[in-house]
């Protein structure tokens, strides 16, 4: 399963949710039939379980929605909370330079010098742009994930090429 995003809060009376999305372009989820919402996503005992959609919008920097089974407000604060995930083949297909998130995590992350920096722990979403977690051990670095600093991803061989000093 490859986590989307986040319900945050109801939204209004009838059982809609604002959902926080982990990355850009969520209008795309609008087209996907069927979420899966689970409590927590990391657990090994982690239950998955499917809601099809009825609608969705954009609503500022993030989306509301409307999933069949969640009539009422009571029912939206229940899930308040829970990941969307989905099933990798039900995701649309990604443009070119575009990646989900759980395609970068453990990527290698090396500098245009040939310095392992680390791998790619996990993603923050900073309102402005991502940002890449890059854990070496006990030490830990957050790069921009922007043009000026990412300069290659290649998912294939596993690495993050990037313009970021081993020193800063």
């Amino acid at each position: 399963m490859i986590v989307l995003g986040r319900i945050v809060a109801p939204f209004g009376v009838q059982g809609w949710v604002k959902v926080h999305p982990f990355g850009d372009e969520p209008d795309a989820w609008s087209e996907m039939p069927q979420w899966w919402l689970a409590a927590q996503p990391d657990a090994a005992d982690t239950e998955w379980r499917p809601y099809a959609l009825q609608q969705a919008a954009a609503h500022g920097r993030g989306l509301i929605a409307k999933l069949a089974g969640v009539e009422g407000r009571d029912a939206a604060e229940a899930i308040d909370g829970y990941y969307i995930g989905s099933p990798r083949e039900a995701l649309p297909e990604n443009a070119a330079d575009e990646y989900y998130w759980a395609d970068l995590v453990g990527l290698e992350v090396v500098n245009e010098e040939g310095v392992r920096l680390g791998r790619v722990a996990a993603l923050l979403s900073s309102g402005a742009h991502e940002v890449l977690c890059v854990r070496a051990g006990e030490q830990e670095r957050l790069l921009p994930f922007v043009a000026q600093v990412v300069k290659d991803v290649d998912v294939g061989s596993g690495v993050i090429r990037v313009a970021w000093g081993a020193d800063w």
